[in-house]
């Protein structure tokens, strides 16, 4: 059975559970015929790029603003060979993986500087010398975590090859298809675990086209040049019922099993167990995702798969945003006229904008969208279209399962609400009946998902 297994951020910066839990585990006997695909270590793709939560900019920020960013990357260095300390007790080489990445910082020194050059010629777009840039800051963090990796396997007498897709030292035209293809022909994963950067390099720019969810898609693009059996996620937490920093570890429960579309529901309102774009390639070659818990080893996690739909009437997720805007375009002119909400999703497209929710009545259409991407220029211009324009800050919380087409279940998480005085301000829910998705004000937020998650999911 060949599995291509992704471990995630947080789990790589605790390596030594990643040993014992995954690469050895419980037999004390390691398994080959895998292959792992490794994040940056936790948070430091935030320092290459910028936060990806508070958006506190890294080295890339400081490049595009002609701030100092040889002096920033040397800081990341600085970070880099600290953290490397953290593994010495695995057997982590200092002097080998401490040359391993300055050579690295250094070449991307000289790259960055190149780019800077060529763009003071006002000969090439801005756009795609910052894009350049970002693409060779991103693949730092991979390259260091996967080289370390490949390092304290070997250090520990496991056979283990460092899979490099940075391609950071060559200047071969392959798309990232091609360089995966390419690479994999000569891996024999029956002898030896391939670790492989969960960046890779492509003449469309992984970064481009997919930005912080990269090495999801390597992961999946690898599993299904591989025809990989399953597809493994390893993660510091299960794909549970709800989140345990709001509803508390011991009322979140493992969800076991569920489908591609529930998988799809989370992914709109930003709560990823996977990519959507890295799921799609997986769900059309028939490949399942397992989400595990690096620190639950022996517990099977949570089975995605195409076809599964729960035998009981189940709601198994509770889950949502508070960083959502409702956005309300109310004309008497509304009723009636056929298209009218062609003409909103006009100004949507143009400002590169896709909403989450959409309730209609007959002089109003109300929209959830969110709120980083709602600006001024677009309120103006919607003003001018239309008779009256309002939005408000808002939350939304959803209740998703495989099977909730059903009498009762929406009853339920109503009454949930009601009683603990949370207003529904909004709601939706498609024909499918996979999702039923409640707006409400923001200070309800996590009272919601308490309540909802022990009314619905918590037996």
């Amino acid at each position: 059975m060949l599995t291509v297994e992704k471990i995630g951020g947080t789990s790589m910066t605790q390596f030594q559970d990643v040993l014992n839990n995954i690469i050895i585990g419980k037999s004390g006997n390691v398994r080959y015929n895998r292959i792992f695909v490794v994040s940056a270590y936790g948070g430091v793709t935030n320092w290459l790029l910028e936060h990806k939560k508070t958006g506190e900019p890294g080295v890339y920020e400081k490049f595009v603003n002609g701030d100092d960013y040889l002096a920033a990357l040397e800081s990341v260095l600085e970070k880099l060979i600290e953290l490397n300390k953290s593994f010495i007790d695995i057997k982590l080489d200092q002097k080998v993986a401490n040359d391993f990445i300055t050579e690295r910082i250094e070449q991307a020194k000289s790259y960055l500087n190149n780019l800077k050059n060529v763009l003071a010629t006002g000969y090439v777009s801005r756009l795609n010398i910052f894009l350049a840039a970002r693409e060779i800051l991103a693949s730092i963090g991979e390259a260091h975590s996967g080289f370390n990796s490949v390092n304290i396997l070997e250090n520990n007498g496991i056979s283990a090859k460092f899979i490099d897709l940075c391609g950071f030292n060559d200047s071969d035209y392959l798309t990232i298809d091609e360089r995966i293809s390419q690479t994999f022909k000569t891996i024999d994963p029956s002898n030896t675990l391939a670790i492989a950067t969960g960046y890779t390099k492509g003449t469309e720019g992984i970064m481009r086209e997919f930005d912080r969810g990269y090495s999801e898609v390597t992961f999946s693009k690898i599993a299904v040049t591989l025809k990989a059996d399953e597809a493994v996620i390893h993660k510091e937490f299960h794909l549970s019922s709800a989140d345990p920093n709001l509803v508390g570890i011991d009322n979140s429960i493992p969800v076991g099993q569920t489908n591609y579309n529930v998988a799809d529901q989370l992914a709109d309102i930003g709560m990823e167990a996977i990519h959507p774009k890295a799921s799609k390639p997986l769900e059309m070659a028939g490949i399942n995702i397992r989400i595990k818990n690096t620190f639950e080893p022996e517990h099977p996690g949570t089975l995605i798969s195409k076809t599964y739909v729960d035998t009981n009437a189940n709601v198994e997720i509770i889950s949502g945003s508070d960083k959502l805007v409702a956005l309300e375009i109310h004309d008497p002119s509304m009723v009636g006229e056929v298209g009218f909400d062609l003409k909103i999703m006009e100004v949507f497209k143009k400002y590169n904008i896709s909403y989450i929710l959409k309730a209609t009545n007959a002089n109003s259409i109300t929209q959830v969208v969110w709120e980083k991407d709602l600006n001024d220029l677009l309120l103006s211009e919607l003003k001018n279209a239309f008779f009256e324009v309002t939005y408000k800050k808002v939350a939304i919380v959803c209740a998703l399962g495989s099977n909730i087409a059903h009498p009762g279940i929406m009853t339920k998480a109503v009454k949930a609400l009601a009683d603990n005085n949370i207003n529904i301000e909004a709601v939706s829910q498609s024909l499918k009946q996979v999702n039923m998705q409640f707006v409400i004000n923001r200070t309800d937020y996590k009272k919601a998902i308490i309540e909802l998650n022990k009314a619905l999911c918590v037996k």
